[in-house]
């Protein structure tokens, strides 16, 4: 017996770069959504700054305790330094409930303070929806493969998080050029930077003072305030009460929180693959927690644990980081320093950052899975292709609109069809792939990993439960909906019996046969 103990430090002094990537990662978040807010459906800044993001913050403060607690429960109980989960708005989650629950409020009322109330009656009935994964939570984890559960996340993180800031730095190449060399030599290559100045700190200051010297950004102080968290309670239950009124929205609703409850599950696989190992079912319930937190102090939108753990593994953060971003963050949302840093910190500084954070998590997942599995992983991708795919396309049709054309086809009426497919375009089987994307890529993962396993029970549970999802609208159908035996649906369900069937006759153990995984692809 040697006497020593384990003492987990809280702060390390890698943390310092994982603050700057996941302040970089929440502070971009709080601006979209702050500008989509105020300028696309007309909430008075008093709403967006006085309100949601101080709402936002408060959510993310109570998350980051608690998962800065769990961090210190599991370094304790293994004996080792963990990287605490990180925390904060789920963006994914973020566009449906601007997209799918605010903006038709306003759209079909005019009216952006009935849109911000219903946005938190739904933010809070979604958080009790969240909070309930946790019953079930465990169990999907024991049962889906981990190549089914990363390779979705992989698929959010290629499309959303890699290419869409990537776009971003080719949009202000100077900028964007200057600052992803940044990132690419202090957090890829890991080389030091000069005054050991962490390399997501270097990108966004050099970034900004190129672009203030540019023009392409200004300091514009007009924003900076206090603004104290408040409880809206009689506010959230008008809209509460209007959703009730209007059950029609709970289709657009219980969708995306089943969803936010499986990237849940996933996020926390991530870390486990990363080497660090968190209770599923207590993140669920912290996750609906502060998503229900949040919403009663104005913010509708859902928080979660973080996608990128394996990129903070990684750069050897250890719990500090996210408690420095649950103190800034809130200090710039209570005070206005939000709206200060959104007019001075270009897209192009910050997007790099991102960038690192989505093919770190696809690196980890190849580095954590049997080879053979990256062919689930990359099946699990492509419903995320599609969703991205449908998105721009409702885009680029918005955007003719509001430069004057008129009577344009919607994306799927038949004549616009047609006339996509001629051009190669299968805007039909895109949609399907795209309603709800990430359980499609989490089941043809699962289905797939399970095959080459040999599992093929585990694999037709999953098609059955494919089956039974897209039949009342969960996954391949834009609104909830009662069964319904469409093509899809059978194909799930000749798939599920198929492979369930398949041991009675197949010789199972004649497939299975890892020694030439390595060969095979």
């Amino acid at each position: 017996m040697n006497g020593s103990v384990f003492r987990y430090k809280l702060f390390s002094r890698n943390d310092y770069s994982a603050f700057w990537a996941l302040f970089t990662d929440n502070l971009i978040n709080l601006m979209v959504l702050s500008g989509v807010c105020q300028f696309v459906f007309q909430m008075p800044p008093e709403i967006v700054y006085g309100r949601i993001v101080p709402g936002a913050a408060v959510a993310i403060i109570a998350g980051i305790i608690v998962y800065a607690l769990m961090a210190m429960y599991v370094a304790k109980k293994t004996g080792k330094n963990v990287t605490a989960i990180p925390y904060g708005i789920s963006t994914p989650v973020m566009f449906v409930y601007l997209f799918g629950v605010i903006g038709p409020i306003f759209w079909a009322t005019n009216d952006a303070v009935l849109a911000w109330q219903v946005g938190i009656g739904a933010g809070f009935l979604g958080g009790i929806v969240a909070a309930l994964g946790a019953i079930i939570g465990p169990f999907l984890k024991r049962v889906t493969p981990r190549a089914g559960m990363l390779g979705t996340l992989c698929g959010i993180a290629l499309v959303f998080i890699g290419v869409v800031p990537m776009t971003q730095v080719f949009e202000s190449p100077l900028i964007g050029f200057v600052s992803m060399l940044i990132i690419l030599w202090g957090l890829v290559g890991r080389y030091k930077l000069p005054f050991n100045i962490p390399a997501g700190l270097l990108a966004l200051v050099v970034g900004t003072l190129m672009a203030l010297v540019m023009g392409e950004t200004s300091i514009n102080v007009e924003g900076v305030g206090f603004y104290p968290p408040m409880p809206y309670f009689g506010d959230m239950m008008a809209g509460v009460n209007y959703l009730f009124a209007n059950p029609e929205l709970f289709l657009v609703l219980v969708p995306v929180q089943i969803y936010n409850f499986i990237e849940t599950m996933n996020n926390v696989e991530s870390a486990e693959a990363a080497g660090d190992k968190y209770p599923v079912a207590l993140c669920q319930v912290t996750d609906g927690f502060g998503t229900m937190l949040g919403a009663l102090f104005g913010s509708p939108f859902p928080t979660t644990a973080y996608i990128g753990h394996p990129a903070y593994k990684r750069m050897g953060a250890h719990t500090g980081y996210i408690i420095g971003v649950g103190i800034v963050i809130p200090l710039a949302a209570f005070f206005g320093l939000l709206a200060f840093l959104s007019t001075m910190i270009p897209v192009a500084a910050a997007a790099p950052i991102l960038v690192f954070v989505a093919i770190s998590l696809i690196a980890n997942t190849a580095a954590s899975i049997k080879p053979i599995h990256m062919v689930a992983v990359a099946i699990a991708m492509i419903p995320h292709v599609s969703s991205f795919l449908i998105t721009k396309w409702g885009s680029m049709l918005n955007a003719l609109r509001d430069v004057g054309a008129t009577n344009l086809p919607g994306l799927t009426d038949g004549p616009m069809v047609a006339a996509m497919l001629q051009q190669g375009a299968h805007v039909t089987g895109h949609l399907a792939l795209a309603q709800g994307a990430i359980i499609t890529g989490l089941i043809w993962g699962s289905i797939v990993a399970s095959v080459i396993d040999g599992k093929f029970k585990n694999a037709g549970g999953f098609a059955l439960a494919g089956a039974v999802m897209s039949s009342v609208g969960i996954i391949h159908a834009a609104a909830l909906q009662m069964p319904q035996l469409s093509g899809i649906t059978g194909g799930y369900l000749i798939m599920g019996v198929a492979l369930i069937a398949y041991p009675i006759w197949g010789k199972v153990e004649s497939l299975v046969d890892e020694s030439t995984d390595k060969n095979m692809y």
